[in-house]
């Protein structure tokens, strides 16, 4: 029932034959990737679109390298990041100078990737609209104890 429902709100059918073509390499500090993508395959049954991959013992180079061999054997076109200015977003960014239409998406988060996965049609507009659920999904829910909302700030 979750996977429809959010089949319907990404406008995306099932079968689609565009979304195979949706693969992406997600990667980040620590275990984020892969626990990002076991959440992607508990929710939608789609984590096979992505590969995760950690900057964990990895320098610079070996980072570059990692994230080549990733985005090249998967045959993706995006990479989704964890932090902005970190050390998988530059690797990425590195990569993007070198392979043309490789697109970079960063603060990657379980709503981006389902919208991602699940979505279909061109990768540059299924990457846009999946930076645009992932920020559509942050909120903020204001306290409900009284107390703490009647202190001074």
């Amino acid at each position: 029932m979750l996977v429809a429902t959010f089949r319907m709100m990404t406008n995306s059918a099932p079968g689609d034959e565009s979304s195979s073509d949706l693969r992406a390499v997600v990667a980040g500090h620590g275990e984020f990737a892969s626990g990002i993508i076991s959440a992607v395959q508990h929710i939608g049954g789609v984590g096979h679109a992505f590969r995760a991959l950690s900057n964990s013992s990895l320098d610079a180079g070996g980072l570059d390298a990692a994230l080549r061999e990733a985005v090249t054997a998967l045959g993706a076109r995006v990479i989704f990041t964890d932090l902005p200015g970190g050390s998988c977003t530059i690797a990425a960014r590195r990569l993007a100078h070198e392979v043309p239409g490789l697109i970079v998406v960063t603060g990657a988060n379980l709503p981006m990737l389902l919208e991602y996965a699940l979505g279909s049609g061109e990768v540059r507009l299924a990457a846009d609209r999946a930076a645009d659920r992932g920020r559509e999904a942050i909120t903020v829910t204001p306290s409900l104890n009284r107390a703490e909302g009647s202190r001074a700030h």
